[in-house]
């Protein structure tokens, strides 16, 4: 227990070097990471701390694109106080309405009205000239790194689902699968890429005018890449059926806004970019049951199959779904057992 106590000591001693001694603090719902979020309140006056335990977590991400989002007149929590070396950052309160909350019992309008206000977003945001969307030196979403992300579902599903492990021949045909349709990606249009772009981590704000009324959360992982992949986070959800005229219409009104490459290379980009984020979320939810003991997301896996497995029909895919048939096959695509195979 020595260590969570020198951590509520750290914390207290950040709190009060920020002006906030004497505040409560009650810890808010977490996500798939290290970091831990508490609401401070004091005679009323609220914030969020982050705790992103150092060795673990780096807070410098977030503060980056924090500010470069807040600059362009995005809702992304401004910083009241940090310390980097510690882990800490104290942020401004969005409140409680994330989209996940305002969706649940929303009538058909409001549903539409939430998912256009986040489309407008990643219009309005991709729509700059990408010497101001993206900030300097902000790292790419090449080849390398999409490879490495897609490479999770054979790693941890493969292992969890099958009976014995994949042989190094299949995994390297599993990357060879990938190649051209991750080489069919170098032409489209770069801009910031926020990653977690979904209705967990968007803030409903109506007091706030035009984009500002969507608060952004947790894009501590963006990259410089194609914009079709926030979209298709937004619309392609883990842990959220959408009904598909609702996704038609967003698409549609995404490329009224962005029209910045033809129909068929944004359909492909999105496809491409739709597979390799299921693969890699598949293989994500089951290394967090395996791994870090939190079996929760694994009843989402069916979902996300059922998307991949519509992705990959894309003809650039045909590899893909061809090595998933062989390697794969549907009657292995469940929710793999929690514990390890013996």
């Amino acid at each position: 227990m020595a260590e969570p106590t020198a951590r509520n000591i750290a914390i207290a001693a950040f709190l009060d070097a920020a002006g906030w001694t004497g505040a409560t603090r009650r810890p808010l719902a977490g996500d798939a990471s290290f970091r831990r979020y508490h609401r401070i309140d004091r005679n009323g006056k609220r914030a969020v701390l982050m705790d992103a335990p150092p060795g673990k977590e780096d807070v410098r991400p977030f503060t980056a694109i924090a500010r470069h989002l807040d600059a362009l007149g995005f809702s992304a929590p401004r910083i009241e106080a940090e310390d980097v070396a510690q882990g800490f950052l104290l942020l401004e309160d969005l409140g409680d309405a994330t989209f996940t909350r305002k969706l649940v019992g929303a009538s058909r309008e409001d549903e539409e009205t939430l998912y256009a206000g986040a489309v407008d977003v990643l219009a309005a945001l991709h729509g700059l000239p990408p010497e101001r969307a993206v900030p300097l030196r902000l790292a790419p979403y090449d080849d390398a790194k999409l490879g490495t992300e897609a490479d999770l579902l054979p790693e941890w599903y493969g292992a969890a689902a099958l009976e014995t492990p994949l042989t190094a021949e299949a995994r390297a045909a599993y990357r060879n699968a990938w190649r051209p349709a991750f080489a069919a990606l170098a032409a489209e249009p770069k801009t910031l890429v926020l990653r977690d772009y979904h209705v967990d981590n968007l803030m409903w704000l109506p007091e706030r005018r035009g984009v500002a009324k969507v608060g952004l959360l947790d894009f501590q992982d963006a990259v410089s890449g194609p914009g079709a992949y926030d979209l298709m986070s937004l619309l392609e959800d883990a842990r959220r059926d959408i009904a598909p005229d609702l996704a038609a219409r967003m698409r549609a009104r995404y490329r009224a806004a962005v029209p910045a490459s033809d129909r068929d290379s944004f359909e492909a980009s999105y496809a491409i970019l739709a597979a390799q984020r299921h693969a890699k979320v598949i293989g994500i939810f089951t290394r967090l049951c395996r791994l870090d003991r939190k079996p929760d997301y694994l009843v989402h896996i069916p979902r996300v199959w059922r998307l991949l497995e519509r992705a990959v029909r894309h003809p650039l895919l045909h590899p893909v779904a061809a090595w998933l048939d062989r390697y794969l096959p549907p009657d292995t695509r469940r929710i793999p057992t929690t514990e390890a195979r013996p």
